[in-house]
């Protein structure tokens, strides 16, 4: 006997979610109902695919190789259901996104409401993180990321801002007591709050005027995960400690409210925006399609209402 997809499916919620509990909540099947359909199909597979603990349910060697298989293709089976859905007035389904925290914090709040307003069958969720993912292995329908390099097979639309900028900045108090800087340079004689990339690299401070590139090696007491620890950065420079990078349209409600002055302006760098991105060769499901359209081509705003 054949498993059923049913059951494959239960497997693969169990095993991304790391818990029956878990993966009750995000499939909408109860979790004895997932026992009972892992169990079914270890039975008929003849191996076991989950190591469950009272504490934790990991895959073991042969779960993990037919998870890896699994996820994209249940994906596809789900993007032809919902390519069907495209065939109705109103797109539905959920819209699963991969993106960083910087493109949730400053690319989709301006997007999302209106969005969510236009297609209101849309279920849309959002996971924030700064690796780069394959997302379809991740249960994902799409990403948003920065300057990445991409796969050939991989869509990639503009989403958001086409330019953008790093930008310095620090407290008011900090650089009356330390000093101005006047070129890049100047910062090895100040303390920089630094971040640090999922990988392990820090985060590079480089600098750009006139065609003049400048790289700094600095040094500070504090550095950070890049993502939603960016705000310590962002405190710790407002409390006066020292000077900190990050997106210029993060920092800026901090210059117009002077919590944080403008720190050698001329020579912030500037870089291309984020791309929304998606594997070509997939049917696309109803809902990316929906959103891809959209923010191709995001409606008009409404005049103001008459008085």
């Amino acid at each position: 006997m054949k498993p059923n997809l049913a059951d494959l499916s239960a497997f693969v919620s169990v095993a991304q979610a790391g818990g029956f509990r878990d993966g009750a909540r995000s499939s909408g099947v109860s979790a004895s109902g997932l026992s009972e359909a892992v169990r079914r199909l270890e039975t008929q597979l003849g191996v076991r695919l989950l190591n469950r603990t009272t504490r934790s349910v990991m895959p073991t060697e042969a779960g993990a190789r037919l998870l890896a298989r699994l996820t994209p293709a249940l994906n596809e089976v789900e993007a032809a259901v919902d390519a069907t859905h495209g065939l109705r007035d109103r797109p539905a389904g959920t819209l699963k996104l991969n993106v960083p925290v910087s493109a949730s914090r400053l690319v989709l709040p301006t997007i999302v409401p209106a969005f969510l307003a236009a297609y209101p069958d849309i279920r849309l969720e959002v996971i924030a993180e700064e690796s780069f993912v394959d997302v379809l292995a991740a249960g994902c329908d799409a990403g948003i990321r920065y300057g990445e390099r991409l796969e050939q097979d991989m869509i990639a639309v503009p989403i958001g801002p086409r330019r953008q900028r790093f930008s310095l900045g620090a407290a008011p108090s900090y650089l009356d007591r330390r000093g101005r800087p006047e070129h890049p340079r100047d910062l090895l004689g100040h303390t920089c709050l630094q971040g640090r990339f999922p990988s392990g690299a820090r985060v590079g401070w480089e600098f750009e005027r006139d065609g003049e590139v400048v790289k700094v090696d600095v040094t500070g007491p504090l550095t950070v995960s890049i993502g939603g620890a960016a705000d310590l950065l962002v405190d710790t420079a407002i409390a006066g400690t020292g000077i900190v990078t990050l997106f210029e349209d993060w920092l800026r409600p901090h210059f117009d409210s002077g919590a944080l002055e403008p720190v050698l302006e001329t020579w912030w760098p500037s870089f291309d925006g984020p791309y929304l991105y998606y594997p070509g060769r997939r049917l696309v499901p109803a809902p990316l399609r929906a959103f891809v359209d959209f923010i191709k081509a995001p409606p008009s705003p409404r005049p103001p209402a008459s008085r």
